[in-house]
């Protein structure tokens, strides 16, 4: 607006013979508008001057290429994942991009890109061992526990060594160590091993106090997402479903860990509930008493961590040892071979059910259904496997997907859902319409009920001496509004809709499942499971990975082993793989620190208009014309 407002007072000053006005503002304001209009002017050259030479680093970049990777025998291949480990990034491309560039934003590892590096590593004579790094690892999922079982058992066949190092290991990291030939721990480490536990904090006391009328409608005895705002401590019948799944899943957590070390399973137990004992018996020391136990191998500093390593591989110009890392291992170039016609398309339901288009991460009921309908027009794709990771979200949504899944099978092509971590309540909705549905033994899954949550706030405000009147034409005029009490009969009507909606929910299950209502009703109640229990229940048909998965859906669609697998994923625009390809890692190339750089300070508005100004400029370009250079609310434990 400013601009604009500049400019038509440029033009009135241009357009005649000048005007003299007798009101004309004194010498110190019109002194200050001068001022003004001059910072104005600089800030717009310098933001110009800055996005110029953003826009000159990413040519440059362009322009000059990089030098191809070239890796020589004995590296050492450093497997070292970062933050948590998912199905798919959050957010859009161009925003990873930007928050990569400006050291924002969760950092993520796709388990898709450790799974892909593991098998090419199997196979690549250049690589000579394996170090994992657990340090950047936040959390790992009982459901990615499995798919990393089965990577590195089938890596183990290559005959190459693996060791893992680290310095504080959780159960999430201890785990990925313990896939090691060896686990070496910083003598200053150590590795604390908690347990499953699922805790909440409950608000109904404190809701009363404030007045808030909770209005909670639910069908099914174990649906407890809700139970935080009408309870102060977790149910019965709560705990008891909570305790039965957690328990399976803590058991298996026990039993896979004892075997990759090679030791009983008691005697892990014991360190994990007498662990001030082992502590007390090695003077304090935590990393000499996870060596006692036999649950590390070796003490190592990092200094005697690179020189050993070098003595196992090679060493490096630097003194180190010769390594890589999974990024630019990952985006090496590969031989070109072959590659099959046929292919198993896989598409990623992660993250919250809702309506419309949303980004990866979260599943919408739009941008999903697209995917699917993408699946169903690619000739080239002759199988489809959906794979989920999400506690659920909109009844209604989960349903639009459930239909495109249903439509997919009904042109001919055989769908296999995978669950993931977690495929509960409207994440189990949307897999119904699978020819065949696999879990992991500890997928948390089930939760197969409905709610609906409507708070009001009409005692808060009383407190303070705010109401509420009026008139309506109708009983449902203004009857939802947070600042009235529910009507009887707009509960009476929210009842009836949910009722009729778990009614359908646990119908579908019934009819898709092959079972009696009744029989689905006995398992639903809103109780979750784990994948295991859930296969026992007549849930799901299958337990294994998502490498399993894909197979089946092959062997249904009589593909052999003839077959490729490519991920389903919307299409990016060209000036969106501009962006994403070149935009970050130009501007860090120009020697940009990521967290300290002057772009970091920029507004979150000036970081968005400064994008928006690039995305006009490639679209224009591209068209050779001049442009303007400017829930279940239940997670996996971790």
């Amino acid at each position: 607006m400013l601009t604009a407002g500049l400019y038509n007072r440029g033009c009135f000053l241009l357009s005649g013979t000048p005007m003299v006005n007798s009101r004309q503002p004194n010498i110190l304001v019109r002194l200050w508008l001068g001022f003004w209009r001059s910072v104005t002017a600089l800030r717009m050259a310098v933001f110009n001057i800055l996005f110029l030479l953003i826009l000159a680093v990413i040519i440059g970049a362009i322009l000059r290429g990089s030098d191809p990777l070239v890796i020589e025998p004995e590296t050492t291949l450093v497997f070292n994942p970062q933050g948590f480990i998912v199905e798919e990034h959050t957010g859009t491309a161009i925003e990873r991009a930007l928050n990569e560039a400006l050291g924002q934003g969760q950092v993520e590892t796709r388990l898709r890109d450790l799974l892909a590096v593991l098998e090419r590593a199997a196979d690549d004579d250049r690589i000579g061992q394996v170090l994992i790094r657990t340090d950047d690892l936040i959390g790992v999922s009982p459901g990615v526990m499995q798919e990393l079982t089965e990577a590195f058992e089938q890596f183990r066949n290559s005959g190459k060594a693996v060791i893992a190092y680290g310095g504080i290991m959780g159960q999430g990291q201890y785990f990925l160590a313990s896939l090691a030939d060896e686990v070496w721990l910083n003598p200053d480490g150590w590795v604390l091993l908690t347990g499953y536990g699922f805790y909440r904090q409950y608000f109904a006391e404190g809701l009363d106090r404030l007045g808030v009328d909770v209005n909670l409608i639910r069908v099914g005895e174990y649906k407890s997402a809700m139970e935080p705002f009408v309870r102060s401590d977790m149910s019965e019948e709560d705990r008891e479903a909570t305790a039965y799944f957690l328990s399976d899943l803590w058991q298996r957590y026990l039993d896979s860990v004892a075997r990759n070390r090679g030791l009983p399973t008691t005697v892990l137990a014991d360190f994990t509930e007498n662990l001030p004992d082992f502590l007390e018996r090695a003077g304090g020391d935590s990393a000499q008493a996870a060596l006692d136990v036999g649950l590390v191998d070796r003490l190592v500093s990092r200094p005697e961590l690179r020189a050993e390593l070098a003595r196992r591989g090679a060493p490096d110009e630097n003194g180190g040892f010769r390594n890589i890392g999974m990024a630019d291992y990952g985006s090496a170039p590969e031989p070109k071979l072959r590659r099959p016609d046929s292919r198993v398309g896989v598409i990623v339901a992660q993250g919250l059910i809702t309506e419309g288009s949303q980004p990866p991460g979260v599943i919408g009921s739009d941008s999903t259904s697209r995917l699917i309908r993408q699946a169903l027009h690619d000739d080239s794709i002759e199988a489809v496997v959906l794979r989920v990771d999400s506690g659920g979200g909109s009844a209604f949504a989960s349903e639009v997907i459930r239909r495109e899944l249903m439509a997919l099978r009904e042109a001919g092509k055989p769908v296999v859902v995978s669950f993931g971590n977690v495929a509960a309540s409207g994440g189990y909705w949307i897999a119904m319409g699978a020819d065949e549905i696999w879990a992991y033994p500890s997928t948390i899954t089930g939760s197969i009920g409905i709610f609906g949550f409507f708070p009001t706030f009409q005692d808060t405000f009383a407190k303070i001496g705010i109401y509420t009147d009026g008139v309506g034409t109708t009983p449902l005029s203004g009857a939802l509004r947070v600042d009235r009490e529910m009507d009887e009969d707009v509960r009476r009507l929210l009842q009836s809709v949910i009722e009729h909606g778990y009614r359908e929910f646990i119908g579908l299950v019934a009819e898709h499942r092959r079972m009696s209502v009744e029989e689905v009703d006995e398992v639903a109640q809103g109780r979750v499971w784990s994948g295991a229990q859930a296969q026992q229940r007549g849930l799901v048909d299958q337990l294994g990975t998502l490498e399993e998965a894909i197979g089946s859906a092959a062997r249904m669609a009589g593909l052999g082993d003839d077959f490729r697998v490519s991920y389903v994923e919307p299409e990016l625009k060209p000036w969106q793989q501009f962006l994403t390809q070149m935009g970050a890692r130009a501007i860090l190339a120009a020697g940009f620190e990521p967290r300290s750089s002057w772009l970091g300070v920029l507004p979150p508005d000036l970081r968005a208009g400064l994008l928006a100004d690039l995305q006009r400029v490639f679209e224009h370009t591209q068209h050779g014309r001049p442009g303007v250079m400017a829930h279940c609310l239940c997670e996996a434990p971790r």
